[in-house]
């Protein structure tokens, strides 16, 4: 199956939950990215349960802290 992960194309043998896919891409700080799929973001606690499938696009997302001095 075809996935689009940060915008890169990937191949996978069968669908994935998300934690599973942290895991297969490297992820950094897994604990703390935000994952979008299909533009739609994911709450943490739905990691293992939801599952990536053919045509999904996957976004990891981190939010960087600052502001003004």
């Amino acid at each position: 199956m075809k996935i689009t992960v940060n915008g890169k194309q990937r191949i996978l043998e069968k669908a994935i939950a998300i934690d599973e896919l942290l895991i297969v891409e490297q992820a950094e700080m897994p604990e703390y990215v935000t994952v979008q799929v299909n533009d739609e973001l994911i709450d943490h606690e739905n990691f293992t349960t939801t599952l990536i499938k053919d045509g999904d696009t996957v976004e990891f997302l981190y939010f960087m802290g600052g502001g003004q001095q």
